[in-house]
């Protein structure tokens, strides 16, 4: 059974820290007119951040998200996922949310000032105990996310934010968060439920249904939780769904939708990687960067591959059914435009730019990236065509520069900001679109707009923040540090502060994961000590002796990540390269 060496400990955290890969291609720094540039643009996103944020302290603070258009707010907290926006709370006035998603931004932008006295505030005004159903995943990713990382980076030795002032209050909201969560996992399954009320626990008569996401994305917020306070109890009730969920999977290892917490049972069987699904793939990787754990890294491969096997449809993928792996809905969703970044993380850069760059293609075809686009029919889902200002092209599009240095990445993203400037700023901030062949405007700012797509716009530009420590992104985009004291099972000797390993006293050279031209799995043969890299793209052909009739018999080579092709002989081989 394949284990993790500690030659994908070197690759991994190569691939995760962009400072290295600044480092690693050193010589493709940019000159001076890029450099102008490049300082140009963040000032520009810059901008765009204090426009939205300033916006929402005027008209929108102490609630939880800003209303553009009319310069007034919304309690949205209690609303997140709710679709049919039902049991919502009569007396909830908000929880700051949009602030708490602002902080690690704040931090970023090198504006310590503002982040000291937000933190400050609400340290000593944000109450959880309030009367209020919520969403699990949303309020993990958001408010527990969104404290635990900004209590990180307040306290952060190497990089203090707040001097003398922070009495970790941000932990303890976020303890006091944590514990109300966990009467959710109270299930037959382990599976939790999708919602909590945060003063009265699961209520009476409370869905059962929830979905992959929100069963299999709480491990990095609850797990961080536990290693800052001691508390095991965050950490295993995460780690239980998630084993859980992993049990579930069908004998092509692929998963389902939504679900059914109370008996395991799935209840859509259609699944890809978009809406739903998306950040349980993205959580599998970041756990085994963040705690170290094999068996992340063993669910992500076996994830990964059957993704690549059974959505994937050259630079597009679409949706299969689990059991049978045949497709059923051919459409792009936005939500998979993370897709290429987390492929980035893997190593797996050929496939990301492909990808890349079709949703770009989209992209400049609307102005922006449409919710929902049926790829069978090369036209828009009649129903979904708004654009909420979703921050996952510009993450892919960032990961993909810091990977490659290519200053098409960086065209990429002046282009992402003269959309949003020209087609959703307003005078109260920046206002989602309804739809996208109008334009037309709906009266909501998102709270991730702030947490997520000026970031990764901003860390496109101006990457300083990432130098001194290697970290990992949440899926709201706030950051945690890689720390070798949370790992349970560390590589034999490593070194993340100068990105170098040393392994029987040979130092091993800096190098990227696409320079190698591999993904970050890494197999030894100990009967002939010879290291043999392995992608965790790789798809096996079809027939273990390599006949083919055809290059739909053929997989993509462990070696290369590249597709391979049936010869006239009949045999799958990299052909073009040979």
């Amino acid at each position: 059974m394949f284990r993790p060496s500690v030659a994908i400990w070197i690759l991994l955290y190569l691939v995760i820290s962009p400072s290295i890969f600044i480092i690693c291609l050193s010589e493709q720094h940019p000159t001076n007119l890029m450099a102008a540039k490049r300082k140009r643009m963040s000032d520009r996103v810059r901008e765009m951040f204090y426009h939205a944020y300033d916006n929402y302290m005027m008209y929108a603070f102490p609630h939880d998200e800003l209303k553009p258009l009319s310069k007034t707010y919304t309690d949205s907290l209690s609303e997140l996922g709710n679709l049919k926006l039902e049991h919502l709370p009569q007396q909830y006035n908000g929880s700051a949310l949009t602030l708490i998603e602002s902080l690690s931004s704040l931090a970023i932008l090198g504006n310590y000032t503002e982040f000291e006295k937000a933190i400050l505030w609400l340290s000593e005004n944000l109450s959880f105990d309030v009367d209020a159903r919520i969403n699990l995943f949303e309020c993990n990713i958001r408010v527990l996310g969104g404290l635990v990382s900004a209590h990180i980076l307040a306290t952060d030795s190497t990089n203090r934010l707040v001097q003398g002032t922070y009495k970790k209050q941000l932990l303890d909201l976020a303890e006091d968060l944590g514990q109300r969560f966990l009467p959710a996992f109270d299930t037959p399954t382990g599976l939790p439920y999708a919602w909590i009320n945060l003063k009265h626990g699961v209520m009476a008569d409370e869905t059962t249904e929830t979905s992959t996401s929100g069963c299999g994305s709480l491990i990095l917020e609850m797990g961080t939780l536990s290693r800052l306070t001691g508390d095991p109890r965050f950490e295993t009730a995460a780690l239980r769904a998630l084993r859980k969920l992993w049990s579930m999977r069908s004998s092509l290892n692929l998963l389902g939708t939504t679900l059914d917490v109370a008996t395991g049972n799935w209840i859509e069987y259609s699944s890809g990687i978009g809406a739903g699904v998306d950040s349980f793939y993205e959580y599998l990787l970041k756990a085994y960067v963040l705690f170290g754990r094999d068996e992340f890294w063993k669910m992500f491969q076996s994830a990964y591959i059957a993704v690549q096997k059974y959505f994937r449809h050259g630079p597009w993928y679409h949706e299969a059914d689990m059991r049978t792996g045949k497709a059923t809905y051919w459409q792009l969703t936005s939500l998979q435009a993370f897709w290429p970044g987390l492929q980035v993380q893997v190593g797996d850069i050929e496939a990301a730019n492909s990808s890349h760059r079709e949703f770009f293609k989209v992209w400049k075809q609307y102005g922006v990236l449409p919710e929902r686009y049926l790829l069978d029919h090369q036209m828009l889902h009649p129903t979904e065509k708004y654009y909420p200002l979703r921050p996952e092209l510009a993450e892919s599009t960032f990961y993909l520069y810091q990977a490659t240095k290519d200053p098409w990445y960086m065209e990429v993203g002046e282009s992402i900001i003269n959309s949003l400037n020209a087609h959703t700023r307003v005078k109260g901030g920046f206002a989602s679109i309804r739809d996208v062949t109008t334009m037309q405007l709906e009266d909501h700012q998102h709270s991730f707009f702030l947490a997520e797509t000026c970031k990764y716009l901003y860390l496109l530009f101006d990457d300083t923040f990432l130098l001194n420590q290697n970290y990992i992104f949440t899926t709201e985009g706030h950051p945690l540090p890689v720390r070798r004291s949370w790992h349970e099972r560390l590589p034999e000797a490593y070194n993340l502060s100068n990105g170098s390993s040393v392994k029987n006293g040979e130092q091993i050279k800096r190098t990227s994961a696409m320079s190698l031209r591999v993904c970050p799995a890494a197999m030894i043969h100990h009967e002939s000590n010879e290291r043999r890299l392995q992608s965790a793209c790789h798809i096996p052909d079809t027939r273990a002796d390599h006949r083919c009739f055809s290059d739909v018999d053929c997989g993509l080579d462990a070696n290369t990540c590249r597709r391979r092709s049936c010869s006239m002989a009949g045999y799958c081989g990299l052909w073009s390269y040979i």
